[in-house]
């Protein structure tokens, strides 16, 4: 779990999803590539590449936050309504602002994935039986409401088939101009970084982290603030990538322990990689035709996710 490790595991396999796919490029034609080639690695294989990365590193980062802000590892945007709010933000931008920009479905979809955020985070506070697996149901139990009330209108307005490309992610209709929304995740990773500390502390109870001189509310609003931004963005460029917000903190927690500015870097690194694999994956397993990433990361992080249950059962 050396970051070192981890950089050179994310070039290798970077290096073979540049030169991976249904038009075959090779590493020995780099110096002579035809304008073909150029056009191939520059609008699509490159953009790809950037949007795997960016997006593995800012859903996997957004998990940590959540965990460490609701105290329960089995909390992600994933369980906690967060995706499914901002996907109903986007059904609600489609229905109400038809031909507007990325950028205002995006402002809209962040407002419904923070509201729904804040709505998980209220339902939190009222339960008192806080078992680390029933506060993930509770989520996943509000999650699924959201969604039931983001089909139903679907199908009112005639909308499944827009909704289609947010239901599933998949970096197959990745290219040049349609992934550049992402770039807004880098400052908000930043941010996550300098405020880690912060997050830490807050994430100790509100009692603790008031004697010590911290303003609890408003550090857990920025985290939640921060999750819901990345969350629509994600959502929107590549759609939803269930699991990775839940999965890869876990298993950064196991070898480096819960203090979130040291395992920040290692999260973020851990979560391209584990999204780079599972693309990679999809793109070989049916070769020349492509398996979603939403599937693959689904597939294989809920096999991950019961085994992190069974693990703690076996601890207890």
């Amino acid at each position: 779990m050396k970051k070192r490790y981890l950089l050179l595991a994310l070039f290798i396999l970077s290096f073979v999803s540049l030169f991976l796919g249904v038009k075959n490029i090779s590493p020995l034609d780099v110096f002579q590539l035809t304008d073909d080639q150029v056009q191939i690695m520059l609008q699509s294989r490159f953009p790809r590449l950037i949007s795997i990365i960016i997006a593995g590193m800012s859903m996997s980062v957004c998990g940590l936050i959540m965990q460490q802000l609701s105290r329960n590892k089995f909390v992600s945007p994933t369980t906690a309504g967060t995706m499914d709010s901002a996907r109903f933000g986007v059904l609600v931008s489609l229905m109400l602002f038809t031909s507007s920009s990325p950028f205002v479905k995006m402002v809209v979809a962040f407002a419904f994935a923070l509201l729904g955020t804040l709505i998980f985070m209220k339902i939190l506070e009222k339960i008192r039986y806080k078992d680390a697996i029933f506060i993930p149901l509770v989520g996943l139990m509000f999650g699924n409401i959201i969604g039931s009330i983001t089909t139903f209108f679907a199908l009112r307005e005639d909308l499944v088939q827009n909704m289609s490309s947010w239901m599933q992610g998949n970096f197959s209709l990745i290219i040049s101009g349609r992934y550049e929304l992402l770039y807004l995740s880098i400052p908000i990773l930043i941010i996550a970084y300098l405020y880690a500390n912060k997050f830490t502390l807050a994430g100790m109870g509100e009692d603790f982290a008031t004697n010590l001189g911290l303003n609890h509310k408003r550090i857990v609003n920025l985290g939640l603030i921060l999750v819901a931004l990345v969350t629509s963005v994600v959502i929107l460029t590549v759609g939803m990538i269930p699991f990775l917000g839940l999965i890869i903190p876990n298993i950064v927690s196991i070898y480096r322990g819960d203090n979130l500015k040291n395992s920040l870097p290692h999260t973020a690194l851990l979560g391209a990689l584990f999204v780079l694999i599972c693309d990679i994956l999809g793109r070989i397993i049916i070769y020349p035709y492509e398996v979603p990433i939403g599937m693959t990361v689904g597939v294989l992080g809920s096999g991950i996710f019961l085994y992190l249950l069974l693990r703690r059962k076996s601890y207890e």
